[in-house]
């Protein structure tokens, strides 16, 4: 008779034997059917892309490793190729999308498939599909815009519902990927490490009409962290903190968006032959509410409802020292740049928040620097579009804004932009709130050589109308007890006063008080011819300067023509040679 712990081994062994047996059974029986289900797989897969795609895309890859244990299939190599030729024909069907994408993997990895369930049941669940730093081409294309196919087209499920009955796969994961954007051959832009996850894709009889998901996902987001580029003028770094963006709820942000001029302003300046301007920009935070992803992608136009912009710095430099551009600056005026848009824009709703402006100009008549500065622009812009369709039901953008000059006078402006107006035509008019005019002399003391010694403003008021040729309108401009101080440089560098032309200048020219004693409120009628080297906002504010002047009693002043070339040599040698012998005529004379 065995003893029992002889017997509780034996047993333990025979367990452990069959367990074994089992073991090798199952994969061996694993081994061979994955080597059955490979051809028939790596078929479906193909199959599968090309026909949801409308045969505009193919996959291929350099194999594939399938495990029935963990229900695990890699793919090796893998690479999605657009057919251009199928792209042409869409193309000329009025059917073809507006972008175009390449993806090359070295892995694709799907995990948790249920197997049995696809090949008894047709239904396919997984619980997830990875691609590991891929490399991604998305490639812009202007199509002619696609026709209303939505009765004629089938939807998804129904084109694969033949060979399947659903596809559910839990998320899309794409991770670290290189994503490079194109219009046609030309490379526009480069992003590195860009995360994307699509969640809870589902494609059956029910959900091709669930109008929460978008292409089948309830939720297609992707972010961007620590992006940094160099311009292509190598003359600003553009950084930018993060971006995180939801296709289905239609909303993109872009956090800590900063471009960094690559050297200090004057040095930035006179990297150039003639005036330009040199931007420092902060912005903390801009939103987009209501992106259409969708119609971004199959017909490259942009719709968003609101683009909320701020808490932002913008600095701007110009050196005056420099000749003027040689290119009419009437072709930037912001309606005119947004005809130039490459896509269809429609934009319902611009709001600025806490944005602080500070505009610098550099002097060579006083070597000095002089800025003003605008803080807090808040308000909105509405209706901005270049859609023609959209143009005729409305083709003016407006504009309800506030700001504080100097951080303290506050000036409320509207404008009303013309956007199918050849001239571009527009017109503002706005107020300006009582201040001390002393807030001034940072900017009058460096670029005019003029320093108020005191003044108050009860109020300004101004009505324009504008296009690229000039303006025309009414200023008011209602001050007390204004008296000014002309300045010189002196003996150690040192601004001093002009005696006796500050005291001409306050007794003579300058009218101290509006409205005088016992006198109407001085008005003035303004009518600018705008010189081609002039800004849109150049314009705006010399029209309202000028109606300034004019009350105040300087008058219109001209422009200064710009700084000529230094003459040559040569030049100089003749102009002495005509000084002598019109010296040795007055002689003989």
């Amino acid at each position: 008779m065995l003893a029992p712990k002889s017997n509780a081994k034996r047993i333990i062994v025979w367990i452990g034997g069959i367990l074994a047996f089992l073991i090798v059974l199952i994969g061996v029986a694993a081994i061979y059917l994955s080597s059955q289900w490979k051809p028939l797989l790596t078929g479906k897969i193909k199959e599968g892309v090309y026909t949801a795609s409308n045969h505009l895309y193919q996959i291929d890859f350099k194999d594939i490793h399938l495990n029935l244990l963990t229900g695990t299939v890699v793919l090796d190599s893998l690479k999605l190729i657009p057919d251009t030729n199928v792209f042409n024909q869409l193309k000329a069907k009025r059917k073809a999308p507006s972008h175009l994408f390449s993806i090359k993997v070295a892995f694709l990895k799907l995990s948790r498939i249920k197997i049995l369930s696809a090949y008894f049941d047709k239904r396919i669940t997984l619980n997830s599909i990875i691609l590991t730093k891929p490399s991604i081409n998305m490639v812009y294309y202007r199509v002619p815009k696609r026709v209303d196919t939505l009765n004629d087209e089938q939807t998804l499920y129904q084109q694969i519902s033949k060979s399947l009955k659903s596809i559910r796969v839990g998320s899309i994961k794409i991770v670290d990927a290189d994503f490079d954007y194109f219009s046609g051959v030309k490379k526009l832009n480069s992003v590195q490490h860009l995360n994307v996850n699509v969640k809870d894709v589902l494609i059956d009889s029910l959900s091709q009409y669930d109008t929460t998901r978008v292409l089948h996902s309830k939720n297609i987001g992707f972010e961007l962290n620590g992006y940094r580029s160099i311009t292509k003028d190598k003359m600003y770094t553009l950084k930018i903190d993060s971006v995180n963006g939801s296709i289905n709820s239609r909303t993109l942000k872009i956090k800590g968006l900063k471009l960094i001029p690559m050297y200090p302003d004057l040095t930035f300046s006179r990297k150039y032959s003639m005036q330009k301007d040199r931007y420092d920009l902060n912005f903390s935070a801009i939103d987009m509410i209501g992106v259409d992803f969708i119609k971004l992608n199959t017909e490259g136009s942009l719709y968003a409802k609101h683009l909320k912009i701020g808490p932002a710095k913008v600095a701007v430099f110009l050196n005056r020292e420099l000749p003027p551009a040689s290119f009419n600056k009437g072709r930037n005026y912001p309606h005119n740049a947004l005809k130039r848009l490459p896509i269809e824009t429609i934009v319902d709703t611009i709001s600025l928040n806490k944005v602080d402006i500070a505009y610098t100009e550099y002097s060579p008549k006083t070597k000095e620097r002089g800025t003003l500065k605008l803080d807090n622009l808040t308000g909105n812009f509405l209706n901005i579009t270049n859609d023609s369709l959209r143009l005729t039901k409305n083709n003016h953008a407006k504009a309800d804004l506030s700001v504080y000059i100097f951080g303290t006078a506050r000036m409320d402006v509207k404008i009303d932009f013309n956007l199918t107006d050849a001239a571009a035509s527009f017109s503002y008019s706005g107020t300006v709130r009582p201040f001390n005019m002393k807030i001034l002399n940072s900017l009058s003391k460096s670029l005019g050589e003029v320093e108020i010694e005191h003044g108050n403003v009860k109020q300004v008021s101004f009505n324009i109308n504008a296009n690229e040729s000039g303006s025309t309108g009414n200023v008011r401009f209602a001050y007390s007890d204004l008296k000014v101080k002309l300045l010189k440089e002196g003996a150690d560098g040192k601004a001093e006063k002009k005696g006796l032309l500050s005291f001409l200048a306050n007794t003579i020219l300058i009218k101290n008080d509006n409205p005088s004693k016992d006198e109407p409120l001085r008005t003035a009628n303004i009518s600018i011819n705008r010189a081609p080297q002039a800004s849109f906002f150049n314009l705006m504010w010399k029209s309202v300067f000028v109606g300034i002047r004019e009350i105040v009693g300087i008058g219109d002043i001209p422009m200064k023509a710009a700084p000529k070339p230094e003459a040559s040599k040569k030049e100089i040698r003749k102009e002495k040679r005509k000084a002598r012998r019109a010296a040795r005529s007055s002689l003989i004379g």
